[in-house]
């Protein structure tokens, strides 16, 4: 509960068909070893007391009697515990029956929802049973008390109304106007299905597919639990196929013929952040809110929290990469051709960065079916430039059939140090901002020359945490990485490496990837080796990677994002270790906006970006609430 996680689950028992007494006995045992487990809502099939398959039996007095009596068996079950349950079964009303949900909580009947759609097709014959829920709520007396009947109920948590639970039927979800949009659209972030459809060949994957596509049409959590293996195989069978969506994600699925539980942690913060910069989202129609009382409590987490949020899942991996590459590339072609630069200048340093940055400069110019040639790589060595890299950056270069040209700079910086009276051996802020701005105004300089423009290599990451030098390395005329995080730059690099077709050209990256990334400023070792690494000084990227994803994408506080990234990380980091760099993170990504405000333009790639007309933020903000 705490952080908004919400542990729910859905559930598919063997149940008997018209066995009243036996099943609410089932679902009870269910519902207590889920609540003692920390599951704070849990959703049964659809008719689960009497089972959907009773057919004409539903109309029968003694059946209807029993359901009665076993959803109130239940009822009193559940005193003492603040779980949720939604369980199916029949209700019958002014002469009509109803297909309907009951909601319920700690020994009370919360509401009553019947089916909105109600139809005859395929194995549904609803339409010869059941009546359609009537236009408005009303109040039924129902076990003694008084309880709210209607499809327009939400379900609201008082300690915490992020949680908001919606209810809906498999055959409203298939329906043209499904019931659970004006849910969403009234406050809803969960929406419990209940389902009863004989398994076909196919459907599971299009009721997933269904279901992933709807909650994330609707920013919500989205809870399917379908008939089991108890029901009639009269006309078919009922395989218990469960699944957990949230926001378009499967977070969890029951596979068909497997009766049980299908449990995992829903996250209302993140809905709600995400429906909050939606502005679809308003109040459309006269919702009754039902509320009841949870407990904030925190459970061990269940989902899987990845280390990489911006990274593909292995299967979409080389899918995912080359439309990255796409939409940077043509986003830049389309720049080009519209400032009809003769030439595109970059700064080549061997690193990461600048290798991306000409991999796509590369995919531009032949996607213009312009001559390579018109890419100027420009390789400006200085204090800190170490053999491998600049040996790296002039055989990428060759490899890429790109004109290179290399620019000394040390000599001309050794003069402004001069100029200006900076001790040469003083390695200060002054002495590394200088080299940058110096590479800066060369590039500058031969894009004038050349009719050209420059291209940034800053990444996502960088701007994030402004570790680059303002006015230096921080600017360009087009800024291709701008949204791409430094864990996705590696990828991009070994995808273009292993799918390049050129040994020499796939060795020459390869090389690059296993250099420690480092803005070469300082002298190198004795060694030769490179003495500043970037990470020793501002802390692991994959850990700001993923500070900036939880932080920028979903507005988390530092409590949360710190909580992930124990789990994430377990084994890697340990506490201390997150909280220094989480601390530096928001220190530096709150007081460096002043380099944001002003970055070059450049293409959005995914759902995080921090260019000037995407990411509006006063440079002068404190950061004391996330520092406390």
């Amino acid at each position: 509960m705490k952080d908004g996680f919400v542990k729910v689950a859905a559930v598919s028992p063997f149940l008997r068909v018209a066995d009243c007494e036996n099943n609410a006995l089932v679902i009870t045992k269910e519902y207590e070893k889920a609540a003692n487990t920390g599951v704070k809502l849990i959703v049964f099939p659809e008719m689960s007391v009497t089972a959907y398959t009773v057919g004409e039996l539903v109309r029968q007095r003694a059946l209807l009697k029993s359901a009665e009596n076993a959803v109130l068996s239940i009822r009193n079950a559940t005193k003492g515990y603040d779980t949720v349950a939604v369980i199916g079964f029949p209700f019958v009303m002014n002469g009509s029956v109803y297909n309907c949900a009951a909601v319920i909580q700690n020994g009370s009947v919360l509401g009553i929802v019947p089916k909105t759609t109600v139809g005859c097709y395929g194995d549904n014959y609803d339409a010869r049973y059941f009546a359609e829920a009537p236009a408005e709520n009303t109040d039924v007396f129902f076990g003694g008390e008084i309880v709210p009947f209607g499809a327009k109920q939400i379900f609201v948590c008082e300690e915490n109304e992020e949680i908001a639970i919606g209810v809906e039927f498999e055959s409203d979800l298939l329906s043209v106007k499904t019931p659970s949009c004006d849910l969403a659209l009234n406050g809803a972030t969960v929406i419990a299905c209940l389902a009863a459809s004989s398994e076909l060949v196919g459907r599971a994957e299009r009721v997933k597919a269904s279901v992933k596509a709807h909650s994330d049409r609707i920013i919500s959590a989205y809870i399917y639990a379908n008939a089991g293996m108890g029901e009639s195989s009269s006309d078919g069978v009922y395989s218990g196929h469960s699944l957990i969506a949230e926001n378009g994600s499967i977070l969890a699925e029951g596979k068909p013929f497997t009766d049980g539980i299908t449990v995992t942690d829903i996250d209302v913060q993140r809905l709600t952040h995400d429906r909050m910069k939606n502005t679809a989202f308003k109040s459309e129609n006269d919702y009754e809110t039902v509320y009841f009382s949870m407990e904030q409590t925190e459970t061990a987490l269940v989902r899987s929290i990845a280390k990489n949020p911006f990274m593909p899942c292995e299967n979409q991996k080389n899918e995912r990469c080359a439309a990255i590459l796409d939409i940077q590339a043509q986003a830049l072609a389309r720049r080009v051709s519209h400032v009809r630069a003769k030439k595109i200048v970059v700064g080549i340093s061997g690193g990461l960065d600048s290798c991306l940055a000409l991999l796509v400069m590369v995919r531009a110019m032949d996607l213009l079916g312009r001559d390579r040639k018109d890419i100027l790589a420009v390789t400006m060595p200085c204090f800190g430039t170490t053999e491998r890299t600049k040996s790296n950056a002039e055989k990428l270069c060759e490899e890429l059939g790109v004109t290179f040209k290399e620019v000394n700079i040390a000599k001309a910086v050794t003069q402004h140090f001069e100029d200006i009276g900076q001790d040469k051996s003083n390695y200060d802020v002054a002495y590394e901002n200088a080299q940058a701005r110096e590479r800066t105004q060369v590039l500058m300089d031969i894009a004038n020359q050349e009719g050209g423009i420059v291209i940034g290599t800053g990444d996502l990451s960088e701007l994030a945490l402004g570790w680059a030098t303002y006015n230096g390395d921080h600017m360009s005329m087009y800024s291709v990485n701008c949204s791409v995080p430094k864990t996705l730059v590696r990828l991009l690099v070994r995808y273009y490496a292993d799918n390049c077709g050129s040994e020499a050209l796939k060795a020459s990256l390869c090389d690059i990837l296993g250099t420690p990334v480092s803005p070469e400023l300082i002298p190198p070792k004795k060694s030769g080796e490179i003495s500043q690494i970037t990470e020793d000084l501002v802390g692991p990227y994959e850990l700001h990677d993923f500070f900036i994803y939880y932080f920028v994408r979903y507005g988390f506080t530092a409590e949360k994002i710190f909580r992930l990234a124990i789990k994430a990380f377990d084994g890697a980091y340990d506490g201390n270790t997150v909280r220094k760099w989480l601390s530096s993170f928001f220190r530096r990504f709150v007081t460096q906006q002043f380099k944001r405000s002003c970055s070059p333009d450049g293409p959005r790639v995914g759902s995080v970006a921090l260019t000037p007309n995407v990411w509006k933020m006063p440079s002068d903000a404190e950061y004391n609430v996330w520092k406390d």
